[in-house]
Protein backbone atom coordinates (compact mmCIF):
# COMPACT_ATOMS: atom_id res chain seq x y z
CA UNK A 1 0.00 0.00 0.00
CA UNK A 2 1.79 3.26 -1.11
CA UNK A 3 -0.02 6.08 1.10
CA UNK A 4 0.76 9.43 0.50
CA UNK A 5 1.10 12.08 3.00
CA UNK A 6 1.05 9.58 5.81
CA UNK A 7 3.31 11.93 7.99
CA UNK A 8 0.44 14.33 7.70
CA UNK A 9 -2.57 14.25 10.53
CA UNK A 10 -5.13 11.63 8.90
CA UNK A 11 -2.29 10.27 7.41
CA UNK A 12 -0.84 8.99 10.42
CA UNK A 13 -3.25 8.06 12.09
CA UNK A 14 -4.15 6.01 9.15
CA UNK A 15 -0.90 4.47 8.68
CA UNK A 16 -1.01 3.04 12.25
CA UNK A 17 -4.10 2.15 12.21
CA UNK A 18 -3.61 -0.22 8.90
CA UNK A 19 -0.16 -1.19 10.75
CA UNK A 20 -2.55 -2.83 13.47
CA UNK A 21 -5.44 -3.95 11.46
CA UNK A 22 -3.83 -5.67 8.49
CA UNK A 23 -0.79 -7.51 9.41
CA UNK A 24 0.08 -8.85 6.03
CA UNK A 25 0.17 -5.38 4.58
CA UNK A 26 3.68 -3.73 3.82
CA UNK A 27 3.12 0.40 3.76
CA UNK A 28 5.40 2.78 2.05
CA UNK A 29 4.28 6.35 3.40
CA UNK A 30 5.74 9.25 0.72
CA UNK A 31 5.67 12.40 2.38
CA UNK A 32 7.59 15.69 1.38
CA UNK A 33 7.72 16.69 5.03
CA UNK A 34 6.20 19.89 4.37
CA UNK A 35 5.54 22.08 7.33
CA UNK A 36 2.36 19.83 8.65
CA UNK A 37 4.20 16.87 7.93
CA UNK A 38 6.40 15.81 11.39
CA UNK A 39 7.78 12.01 11.14
CA UNK A 40 7.80 11.96 15.26
CA UNK A 41 3.75 11.10 14.18
CA UNK A 42 5.12 7.78 13.82
CA UNK A 43 7.93 7.17 15.37
CA UNK A 44 6.58 4.28 17.33
CA UNK A 45 6.60 2.27 13.93
CA UNK A 46 9.61 3.31 12.11
CA UNK A 47 11.20 0.42 12.45
CA UNK A 48 8.66 -1.83 11.65
CA UNK A 49 10.34 -4.42 8.59
CA UNK A 50 6.64 -3.63 7.02
CA UNK A 51 6.85 -0.29 7.00
CA UNK A 52 9.31 1.99 4.84
CA UNK A 53 9.24 6.11 4.95
CA UNK A 54 10.54 7.56 1.41
CA UNK A 55 10.98 11.29 1.82
CA UNK A 56 9.49 12.62 -1.31
CA UNK A 57 6.71 14.87 -3.62
CA UNK A 58 4.33 13.32 -5.20
CA UNK A 59 4.90 15.39 -8.06
CA UNK A 60 8.39 13.90 -8.52
CA UNK A 61 7.33 11.31 -11.79
CA UNK A 62 10.48 9.31 -11.82
CA UNK A 63 10.01 8.80 -7.75
CA UNK A 64 6.28 7.90 -8.12
CA UNK A 65 7.33 5.28 -10.91
CA UNK A 66 10.39 3.64 -9.11
CA UNK A 67 8.29 2.95 -5.92
CA UNK A 68 5.46 1.66 -8.01
CA UNK A 69 7.84 -0.90 -9.49
CA UNK A 70 9.96 -1.43 -6.41
CA UNK A 71 6.99 -2.17 -4.15
CA UNK A 72 4.39 -3.73 -6.52
CA UNK A 73 1.95 -1.04 -5.04
CA UNK A 74 -1.44 -2.70 -5.60
CA UNK A 75 -3.19 0.12 -3.16
CA UNK A 76 -2.68 3.70 -2.90
CA UNK A 77 -4.48 5.60 -0.31
CA UNK A 78 -3.85 9.34 -1.29
CA UNK A 79 -3.97 11.93 1.28
CA UNK A 80 -1.14 14.26 0.66
CA UNK A 81 -2.86 17.70 -0.01
CA UNK A 82 -2.45 21.38 0.41
CA UNK A 83 -4.84 21.60 2.93
CA UNK A 84 -5.77 24.37 4.76
CA UNK A 85 -8.18 27.70 3.59
CA UNK A 86 -6.24 30.59 4.90
CA UNK A 87 -2.80 29.66 3.36
CA UNK A 88 -4.53 28.71 -0.07
CA UNK A 89 -6.02 32.50 -0.12
CA UNK A 90 -2.59 34.11 1.23
CA UNK A 91 -0.49 31.78 -1.42
CA UNK A 92 -2.22 29.47 -4.08
CA UNK A 93 0.18 28.32 -6.12
CA UNK A 94 1.18 25.45 -4.28
CA UNK A 95 -2.42 24.24 -3.80
CA UNK A 96 -2.45 23.73 -7.59
CA UNK A 97 0.89 22.28 -7.85
CA UNK A 98 0.52 19.74 -5.25
CA UNK A 99 -3.55 18.64 -5.30
CA UNK A 100 -4.07 18.67 -8.93
CA UNK A 101 -0.59 18.12 -10.38
CA UNK A 102 0.51 15.75 -7.92
CA UNK A 103 -2.63 13.73 -8.08
CA UNK A 104 -2.41 13.49 -11.77
CA UNK A 105 1.36 12.24 -11.38
CA UNK A 106 0.14 9.68 -9.26
CA UNK A 107 -2.50 8.54 -11.08
CA UNK A 108 -0.27 8.42 -14.60
CA UNK A 109 2.00 5.82 -12.02
CA UNK A 110 -0.77 3.96 -11.34
CA UNK A 111 -2.48 3.84 -15.00
CA UNK A 112 0.84 2.59 -16.33
CA UNK A 113 2.14 0.06 -13.54
CA UNK A 114 -1.70 -1.42 -13.42
CA UNK A 115 -2.86 -1.27 -17.15
CA UNK A 116 -0.32 -1.31 -19.31
CA UNK A 117 0.56 -5.16 -20.16
CA UNK A 118 -0.72 -6.47 -17.15
CA UNK A 119 -2.54 -9.85 -17.40
CA UNK A 120 -6.65 -9.58 -17.73
CA UNK A 121 -8.40 -9.59 -14.63
CA UNK A 122 -5.20 -8.22 -12.45
CA UNK A 123 -7.01 -4.82 -11.87
CA UNK A 124 -9.55 -5.79 -9.94
CA UNK A 125 -7.47 -6.31 -6.98
CA UNK A 126 -6.64 -3.28 -7.32
CA UNK A 127 -7.50 0.23 -5.34
CA UNK A 128 -6.55 3.55 -5.63
CA UNK A 129 -8.46 5.60 -3.15
CA UNK A 130 -8.53 9.70 -3.19
CA UNK A 131 -9.24 11.26 -0.08
CA UNK A 132 -10.82 14.48 -0.43
CA UNK A 133 -13.13 17.28 1.09
CA UNK A 134 -16.88 18.39 1.86
CA UNK A 135 -15.52 21.80 0.56
CA UNK A 136 -15.68 20.84 -2.62
CA UNK A 137 -19.61 21.48 -2.49
CA UNK A 138 -19.24 24.85 -1.36
CA UNK A 139 -21.60 25.88 1.17
CA UNK A 140 -24.85 25.09 2.84
CA UNK A 141 -27.83 27.17 4.24
CA UNK A 142 -29.51 26.60 7.47
CA UNK A 143 -30.71 23.33 6.27
CA UNK A 144 -30.20 20.71 3.89
CA UNK A 145 -27.10 17.89 3.73
CA UNK A 146 -24.21 17.62 0.61
CA UNK A 147 -24.61 13.77 -0.79
CA UNK A 148 -22.64 12.71 -3.38
CA UNK A 149 -24.40 13.57 -5.75
CA UNK A 150 -24.30 17.68 -4.40
CA UNK A 151 -23.28 19.93 -7.36
CA UNK A 152 -19.41 21.12 -6.90
CA UNK A 153 -19.37 24.80 -6.14
CA UNK A 154 -15.96 24.98 -4.36
CA UNK A 155 -14.88 28.57 -2.65
CA UNK A 156 -11.50 28.83 -1.89
CA UNK A 157 -8.54 27.53 -3.79
CA UNK A 158 -7.65 25.09 -1.68
CA UNK A 159 -11.31 23.63 -2.33
CA UNK A 160 -11.10 24.35 -5.92
CA UNK A 161 -7.89 22.67 -6.06
CA UNK A 162 -9.51 19.49 -4.68
CA UNK A 163 -12.94 19.26 -6.69
CA UNK A 164 -9.90 19.55 -9.89
CA UNK A 165 -8.25 16.20 -8.22
CA UNK A 166 -11.86 14.90 -7.74
CA UNK A 167 -12.92 15.26 -11.28
CA UNK A 168 -9.04 13.74 -12.94
CA UNK A 169 -9.87 10.66 -10.70
CA UNK A 170 -13.04 9.97 -11.69
CA UNK A 171 -11.84 11.07 -15.32
CA UNK A 172 -9.24 8.18 -15.20
CA UNK A 173 -11.80 5.83 -14.35
CA UNK A 174 -14.46 6.25 -17.29
CA UNK A 175 -11.40 6.78 -19.47
CA UNK A 176 -8.89 4.25 -18.80
CA UNK A 177 -11.15 1.70 -16.72
CA UNK A 178 -8.73 2.68 -13.54
CA UNK A 179 -10.32 1.32 -9.99
CA UNK A 180 -10.42 4.65 -8.11
CA UNK A 181 -12.39 5.68 -5.70
CA UNK A 182 -13.03 8.78 -3.61
CA UNK A 183 -14.03 9.80 -0.48
CA UNK A 184 -15.14 12.95 0.72
CA UNK A 185 -15.12 13.70 4.39
CA UNK A 186 -16.11 16.12 7.17
CA UNK A 187 -14.13 18.52 9.16
CA UNK A 188 -11.62 16.03 10.86
CA UNK A 189 -10.05 16.30 14.62
CA UNK A 190 -8.16 14.27 17.47
CA UNK A 191 -4.39 13.53 17.51
CA UNK A 192 -1.39 14.83 15.45
CA UNK A 193 -3.25 17.40 14.07
CA UNK A 194 -1.54 20.76 13.25
CA UNK A 195 -2.16 23.78 15.04
CA UNK A 196 -3.15 26.04 12.52
CA UNK A 197 -6.86 24.24 12.41
CA UNK A 198 -9.00 25.36 15.06
CA UNK A 199 -9.38 22.53 17.11
CA UNK A 200 -5.25 22.47 18.02
CA UNK A 201 -5.03 26.08 18.00
CA UNK A 202 -7.49 26.79 20.69
CA UNK A 203 -6.31 23.91 22.85
CA UNK A 204 -2.59 24.96 22.40
CA UNK A 205 -3.65 28.88 22.68
CA UNK A 206 -5.76 28.14 25.92
CA UNK A 207 -3.37 25.97 27.77
CA UNK A 208 -1.00 28.54 27.41
CA UNK A 209 -3.07 31.81 28.47
CA UNK A 210 -3.02 32.85 24.80
CA UNK A 211 -6.41 35.04 23.08
CA UNK A 212 -8.18 32.53 20.95
CA UNK A 213 -8.79 33.85 17.21
CA UNK A 214 -13.05 32.96 15.89
CA UNK A 215 -13.43 34.36 12.54
CA UNK A 216 -16.55 36.85 12.18
CA UNK A 217 -19.20 36.05 14.49
CA UNK A 218 -18.25 32.09 15.47
CA UNK A 219 -21.53 30.95 14.35
CA UNK A 220 -20.46 29.28 11.04
CA UNK A 221 -21.24 25.78 11.23
CA UNK A 222 -18.85 22.47 10.45
CA UNK A 223 -20.20 18.83 11.10
CA UNK A 224 -17.22 17.29 13.31
CA UNK A 225 -15.66 13.82 12.81
CA UNK A 226 -13.16 12.09 14.82
CA UNK A 227 -9.95 11.13 12.62
CA UNK A 228 -9.97 7.82 13.74
CA UNK A 229 -13.60 6.96 12.67
CA UNK A 230 -12.58 8.66 9.25
CA UNK A 231 -9.98 6.29 9.21
CA UNK A 232 -12.05 3.21 9.66
CA UNK A 233 -14.30 4.47 6.96
CA UNK A 234 -11.58 4.27 4.33
CA UNK A 235 -10.67 1.05 5.44
CA UNK A 236 -14.07 0.12 4.47
CA UNK A 237 -14.08 1.63 1.37
CA UNK A 238 -10.86 0.30 0.30
CA UNK A 239 -12.52 -3.24 1.35
CA UNK A 240 -15.55 -2.80 0.17
CA UNK A 241 -16.63 -0.14 -2.05
CA UNK A 242 -17.50 -0.17 -5.79
CA UNK A 243 -14.64 1.33 -7.99
CA UNK A 244 -15.75 4.62 -9.64
CA UNK A 245 -18.09 5.07 -6.54
CA UNK A 246 -17.68 8.06 -4.55
CA UNK A 247 -18.49 7.98 -0.74
CA UNK A 248 -18.85 11.02 1.72
CA UNK A 249 -17.76 10.56 5.85
CA UNK A 250 -19.58 12.52 8.05
CA UNK A 251 -19.13 12.68 11.87
CA UNK A 252 -23.36 13.77 12.87
CA UNK A 253 -21.79 16.29 14.94
CA UNK A 254 -22.76 19.75 13.88
CA UNK A 255 -21.41 22.64 15.39
CA UNK A 256 -20.64 26.50 15.60
CA UNK A 257 -17.22 27.42 15.84
CA UNK A 258 -17.98 29.40 18.96
CA UNK A 259 -19.46 26.13 20.60
CA UNK A 260 -16.27 24.20 19.87
CA UNK A 261 -14.18 26.96 21.45
CA UNK A 262 -16.12 27.39 24.12
CA UNK A 263 -16.02 23.72 24.93
CA UNK A 264 -12.38 23.26 24.89
CA UNK A 265 -12.19 25.86 26.88
CA UNK A 266 -14.28 24.42 29.41
CA UNK A 267 -13.05 21.55 29.27
CA UNK A 268 -9.48 22.56 30.15
CA UNK A 269 -10.84 24.68 33.27
CA UNK A 270 -12.28 21.69 34.17
CA UNK A 271 -8.70 19.68 34.09
CA UNK A 272 -6.48 21.98 34.36
CA UNK A 273 -8.19 24.86 36.86
CA UNK A 274 -8.68 28.42 35.14
CA UNK A 275 -5.98 31.30 34.16
CA UNK A 276 -3.77 32.32 36.53
CA UNK A 277 -5.58 35.18 37.73
CA UNK A 278 -8.84 32.85 38.39
CA UNK A 279 -10.62 34.47 34.98
CA UNK A 280 -12.34 31.19 33.22
CA UNK A 281 -10.91 30.81 29.23
CA UNK A 282 -13.62 32.19 27.60
CA UNK A 283 -12.14 35.54 28.54
CA UNK A 284 -9.56 34.70 25.89
CA UNK A 285 -12.02 34.46 23.17
CA UNK A 286 -11.44 37.41 20.79
CA UNK A 287 -13.27 37.50 17.65
CA UNK A 288 -11.64 38.48 14.34
CA UNK A 289 -12.66 39.67 11.02
CA UNK A 290 -13.99 37.14 8.97
CA UNK A 291 -11.93 35.28 6.32
CA UNK A 292 -13.19 35.78 2.55
CA UNK A 293 -15.32 33.11 0.92
CA UNK A 294 -15.82 31.83 4.73
CA UNK A 295 -18.36 28.88 3.82
CA UNK A 296 -21.38 29.11 6.10
CA UNK A 297 -22.30 25.40 6.82
CA UNK A 298 -20.93 22.02 5.86
CA UNK A 299 -22.98 19.24 6.66
CA UNK A 300 -22.74 15.99 5.47
CA UNK A 301 -24.98 12.70 4.32
CA UNK A 302 -23.49 9.61 5.05
CA UNK A 303 -26.29 7.06 4.25
CA UNK A 304 -24.71 5.96 1.27
CA UNK A 305 -21.44 4.66 3.11
CA UNK A 306 -23.54 3.53 6.35
CA UNK A 307 -25.92 1.57 3.98
CA UNK A 308 -23.70 0.12 1.37
CA UNK A 309 -20.80 -0.42 3.45
CA UNK A 310 -22.21 -0.86 7.00
CA UNK A 311 -19.77 2.16 8.67
CA UNK A 312 -21.04 4.92 11.35
CA UNK A 313 -19.16 6.85 13.32
CA UNK A 314 -18.61 5.96 16.88
CA UNK A 315 -17.21 8.23 18.55
CA UNK A 316 -19.75 11.28 19.33
CA UNK A 317 -17.95 15.12 19.54
CA UNK A 318 -18.37 15.02 23.19
CA UNK A 319 -16.18 12.10 24.06
CA UNK A 320 -13.87 13.00 20.81
CA UNK A 321 -12.79 16.40 22.42
CA UNK A 322 -12.34 15.01 25.11
CA UNK A 323 -9.63 12.48 24.27
CA UNK A 324 -8.30 14.87 21.84
CA UNK A 325 -7.41 17.68 24.43
CA UNK A 326 -6.30 14.97 26.42
CA UNK A 327 -3.63 14.24 23.79
CA UNK A 328 -2.31 17.45 23.13
CA UNK A 329 -1.85 17.76 26.87
CA UNK A 330 -0.45 14.18 26.93
CA UNK A 331 2.18 15.47 24.16
CA UNK A 332 3.96 19.35 24.66
CA UNK A 333 7.08 17.86 22.94
CA UNK A 334 4.83 16.95 19.49
CA UNK A 335 3.73 20.52 19.43
CA UNK A 336 6.92 22.16 20.03
CA UNK A 337 8.75 20.09 17.15
CA UNK A 338 6.34 22.28 15.29
CA UNK A 339 5.89 25.59 16.11
CA UNK A 340 8.65 27.23 14.96
CA UNK A 341 9.51 30.68 13.59
CA UNK A 342 7.45 30.14 10.37
CA UNK A 343 4.81 28.80 12.38
CA UNK A 344 4.99 32.01 14.63
CA UNK A 345 5.15 34.32 11.24
CA UNK A 346 2.19 32.98 10.07
CA UNK A 347 0.09 33.09 12.90
CA UNK A 348 0.44 37.07 12.92
CA UNK A 349 -0.33 37.08 9.26
CA UNK A 350 -3.15 35.42 9.61
CA UNK A 351 -4.84 36.71 12.83
CA UNK A 352 -2.12 39.81 13.84
CA UNK A 353 -4.45 42.74 12.15
CA UNK A 354 -7.50 41.36 12.61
Amino acid sequence: MLVTGGCGFIGSNFVRLVMRKLPDCRVINLDKLTYAGNPLSLADIEHDSRYRFVKGDICDTRLVERLFSEEHIDTVVHFAAESHVDRSIAAPDEFIQTNIVGTFTLLEAARKAWLSGSPPGTQDTKRFLHVSTDEVYGSLGETGYFTETTPYDPRSPYSASKASSDHIISAYHHTYGLPTLITNCSNNYGPYQFPEKLIPLIINNARNGMELPVYGDGKNIRDWLYVVDHCEAILSVLSSGKAGETYNIGGNSEKQNIEVVQTICDILDEQTGCLPDGQPRRTLIRFVKDRPGHDRRYAIDASKISGELGWQPSVRFEEGIRRTIKWYLENPAWISSLIDGSYREYYEKMYGNR
